[in-house]
């Protein structure tokens, strides 16, 4: 099954010729290789290059052991390419396996005939040595799982159906050819055990196992909920465990972020405009992982799609805060009362801006008054929205909100800059 992730083609190609390292990232499973050794090298092809112009590696063969050497490597690329002028396609997977890999890459970059295109998809790849190294000379392509739509026109099942799969199952590709629902639950731990969590114990040099996988779990259990380091280490001194205090926690959940299991969304004073630096919420890139973490036990849908929405949000480019609000009301007696309200998504593109709710349902004019008391509260003229599970027409009210519902939204890429 091809799946033909045409966005993300289209990034890679746009790259071409700006003399930078097209740098693929995301999370083990999730698509890159493919794009990379399928997808982008049919484009190139489409494009008139030729076989001996792609030059394509993945550095986590077995059989490609030896080129992790980086004097082999270079002498490699060297060998299978010319100074004519002409231009080569550099194709590196997994490139973190090689030794020394940023002084490779520099190297290859003194080439100018060398069009670099590079993956990587745990924590060493993104530490901070190689952010630096390469400030200004990478660009960097995240690939996320399949979102919803992608997911939707693969598995050919009805629209309902295909939706309680996705929540459930989530969107790495591989699910796609997967039947039962044993082998889906199956698939969906071992990765979770044998690649992301060995990856990060491993990488780390982590002891406490234990702990990092209670942690783990107590974070997929609080999607849409704010936590912090502290309160967390809290609830551990409670059951008495040890050694899992607020530096070692904070370090494990960014230990979790490096290998592109989960994303920090952090609040953000809309009238202050000013970041909150006290809680955070944490959601998680795939949910199909999220629930295996808890044995698809805690199958709550309205934080569930509100962390799909958060997913959508961020593979579309944009940047996504949580919104906290304070307003000021009379009380009966003439008293005044102080209000904290919350606002699910802030989500920013450059100078434009799109204030977010979601509410699964919607059953009464006094939830729907809920939803739009933090929206009414703003007092700025971004756009508006609440989505919502239920299978409403999408519409827009006089105080310019738009109500629209999750197919709408997660089916029409343009569902964001909707102008109605």
């Amino acid at each position: 099954m091809i799946i033909p992730r045409q966005n993300y083609v289209d990034m890679l190609a746009a790259g071409r010729g700006n003399g930078l390292v097209k740098i693929v990232t995301g999370g083990r499973r999730c698509g890159k290789s493919f794009l990379l050794f399928h997808l982008f090298h049919q484009y190139l092809k489409e494009q008139g290059i030729k076989d001996d112009h792609i030059i394509e590696l993945s550095l986590d063969d077995l059989r490609n052991s030896a080129l992790r050497d980086p004097m082999k490597l270079l002498e490699y690329v060297d060998h299978h390419t010319t100074k004519d002028g002409s231009v080569y396609y550099v194709i590196l997977d997994e490139v973190q396996e090689a030794d020394r890999f940023v002084e490779v890459l520099l190297s290859l970059m003194h080439e100018p005939n060398l069009e670099i295109y590079v993956s990587g998809s745990n924590s060493r790849f993104l530490s901070s040595d190689v952010v630096t190294e390469f400030r200004g000379r990478g660009q960097d392509i995240r690939v996320w799982p399949l979102t919803f739509s992608e997911y939707y026109e693969a598995c050919g099942l009805p629209m309902v159906q295909a939706w309680q799969e996705y929540y459930t199952y989530g969107g790495m590709p591989q699910i796609l050819q997967l039947h039962s629902n044993r082998e889906k639950q199956d698939y969906l731990h071992e990765i979770f055990s044998l690649t992301y969590l060995r990856d990060i114990v491993e990488h780390n040099h982590i002891k406490n196992s234990e702990g990092l996988l209670r942690l783990v779990q107590v974070l997929a259990s609080g999607i849409g909920s704010s936590v912090n380091a502290t309160r967390i280490s809290n609830t551990f001194r409670s059951k008495g465990e040890k050694g899992m205090g607020v530096t070692t926690i904070g370090s494990y959940i960014g230990y979790l972020q490096d290998a592109f299991m989960i994303e920090e969304a952090m609040r953000f004073d809309v009238k202050g405009r000013k970041y909150i630096g006290t809680e955070s919420k944490y959601y998680f890139n795939d949910l199909g992982l999220r629930n295996a973490i808890l044995n698809f036990r805690q199958q709550e849908i309205t934080h569930i799609m509100e962390n799909i929405v958060y997913n959508e949000l961020r593979s579309r480019g944009y940047r996504v805060d949580v919104g906290a609000l304070e307003r000021w009301t009379t009380g009966a007696s003439g008293e005044s009362k102080r209000q904290r309200l919350e606002i699910d998504f802030v989500v920013n593109n450059g100078a434009d801006r799109l204030y977010i709710q979601s509410a699964y349902h919607m059953p009464s004019p006094e939830k729907e008054e809920q939803e739009r008391r933090p929206l009414l509260g703003i007092g700025d003229n971004f756009r508006k929205m609440i989505i919502v599970g239920d299978p409403v027409k999408t519409s827009i009210d006089d105080n310019g909100i738009v109500t629209m519902s999750i197919f709408d939204f997660l089916l029409n890429k343009k569902s964001t800059e909707l102008n109605l």
